[in-house]
């Protein structure tokens, strides 16, 4: 009968047991025959004693029993030898029997802890296999870093997405996978959440940039999990790439600036003509006016009461004219929008990781640089995510041509209250011809610009109470700054 393989080892392990016995106790038995002349009748069944402890050590209950069995009949074959078997032999043969129960049960109690052990230690085997299997095949990438930051585990995932082999990226810091300020404040993060509790990311997706190992920086989805185990705190990140997906967005977004466009052009042409109509009678009207007053002044005696009426009445066409176009300007202005306190870093982040969708194809280093003291503002969210956005795009098309290709974002503290944000490129700056035009409608440089988009965001700027202007960086290239009022939530609290 063929039997199963976990049944055969303990099958084998028994008749290993039976083995030992016999050689244990043929072995004392041997010995206690070669000492008889000097120990008599004396310790007898302690020569029995290894035969029986290896044996149940080894294979548990029956093999202990085999031993037992053994010495018993051993002692006595060697106990006739000197003598006649009496009472004695008998009380000690009991006493040898009571003795080796209690290691034969210590012996199956350790073999059954040890089956037991076994048995858990391949499930948990099994289990982590399944596990590592599990991340190992995660289209995202897992990585989990200890109390002081430092890289525990690292899936395949994460290889191909950072560029670092496991071996590597184990037991260093995860700030290694972060462009700078992060890399360098990451650390400072952990203290703080030690020393306050409050979570910032644990638990919270939130968009963030990444760097791999080549330096390359690329904007991903971060979800960050805790875990208290016996050796302390452990983290758990899950990353997701999202350059394929915004790139995609990129695309869809290109196509829908695409539309837009020719809907403005669109609008632009029916505003056009609803304004010729509108203005053509008031202008017909001043224009009649002025023609018949002109011919009156020709007049070798002009009527001077009816060249003041003319006048008047072309005044008045004027008025109306200039009506039209308050009312025009009315129903395209945009009217208040809904302002909340927000992060500014967490509006520059978002709008950069969208911005810089392909710039690492165009090689593009780009740097960010945050000032913790500048943060809380009050802003449309939207709005000033859009100026961000127009500002990072039109420095990457700035700098299509150049060798040198870096750009630099940066918040810092502005004068009087308000939070200054820049965004410097190493193109090749602004013309003079068109830098007092700069902020002005339908002024670009683009071949296929509108010119609208500097101009809004000047518009969305200084509804928010800020100021946009642009100057020279310094080394070429041009730096364009806006200014946004920073808000105290210490004050708001108590206002």
């Amino acid at each position: 009968m063929n039997l199963p393989a976990s049944d055969r080892a303990p099958a084998a392990r028994t008749w290993v047991g039976l083995g030992i016995a016999l050689g244990v106790a043929a072995a004392g038995l041997a010995l206690r025959l070669a000492l008889a002349p000097i120990l008599a009748e004396r310790t007898v069944f302690l020569f029995f004693v290894p035969a029986v402890v290896l044996a149940s050590a080894y294979a548990g209950l029956w093999t202990g029993v085999f031993a037992t069995v053994l010495g018993v009949a051993g002692g006595a074959y060697a106990t006739s030898r000197t003598g006649a078997l009496d009472l004695g032999d008998v009380v000690s043969a009991a006493i040898f029997g009571v003795v080796c129960a209690s290691i034969v049960t210590g012996g199956e109690w350790f073999q059954r802890a040890r089956r037991e052990a076994l048995s858990v230690n391949r499930d948990l085997a099994e289990r982590e296999a399944r596990l590592q299997s599990l991340i190992d095949t995660a289209p995202d990438a897992l990585i989990v870093i200890d109390e002081a930051g430092v890289m525990q585990s690292f899936s395949k995932a994460a290889e191909r997405l950072f560029g670092w082999p496991a071996a590597e990226a184990i037991g260093r810091n995860v700030s290694i996978l972060m462009p700078e300020p992060d890399r360098s404040a990451h650390d400072g993060y952990l203290g703080r959440y030690y020393s306050t509790g409050e979570r910032r990311i644990i638990g919270v997706e939130r968009v963030v940039t990444g760097q791999r190992r080549s330096g390359e920086t690329f904007p991903m989805e971060l979800a960050v999990g805790e875990v208290r185990t016996a050796r302390g705190r452990m983290f758990t990140g899950f990353v997701r790439d999202l350059s394929e997906r915004q790139a995609a967005e990129a695309r869809v977004q290109a196509l829908q600036s695409e539309l837009v466009h020719i809907s403005r052009v669109t609008a632009m042409g029916e505003m056009a003509s609803a304004l010729a109509h509108e203005l053509n009678q008031p202008l017909t009207a001043i224009n009649n006016y002025l023609k018949g007053s002109t011919r009156m002044l020709a007049r070798p005696a002009p009527d001077l009461q009816r060249l003041v009426e003319a006048l008047s009445k072309a005044g008045e066409q004027a008025l109306r004219a200039g009506e039209v176009i308050r009312r025009l300007r009315e129903f395209v202005a945009r009217g208040e929008t809904e302002r909340r306190i927000e992060s500014l870093r967490s509006i520059v982040e978002e709008a950069s990781a969208l911005a810089l969708v392909g710039a690492a194809e165009k090689a593009i280093s780009v740097s960010f640089s945050y000032d913790p003291a500048v943060d809380q503002v009050l802003a449309d969210r939207v709005q000033i995510q859009q100026v961000v956005l127009n500002l990072i795009r039109n420095a990457v098309d700035a700098m299509g041509e150049n060798c040198r290709r870096e750009l630099a974002v940066k918040i810092a503290p502005g004068d009087e209250g308000m939070a200054l944000l820049s965004v410097a490129d190493t193109g090749p700056g602004v013309s003079p011809d068109i830098a007092d035009a700069l902020f002005t409608p339908f002024v670009t440089t683009k071949a296929e610009g509108m010119g609208v988009g500097l101009s809004i965001s000047r518009t969305i700027v200084e509804s928010h109470g800020g100021r946009i202007w642009a100057e020279p960086t310094p080394g070429g290239g041009a730096t364009f700054r806006f200014s946004l009022r920073t808000i105290d939530i210490g004050e708001t609290a108590h206002g």
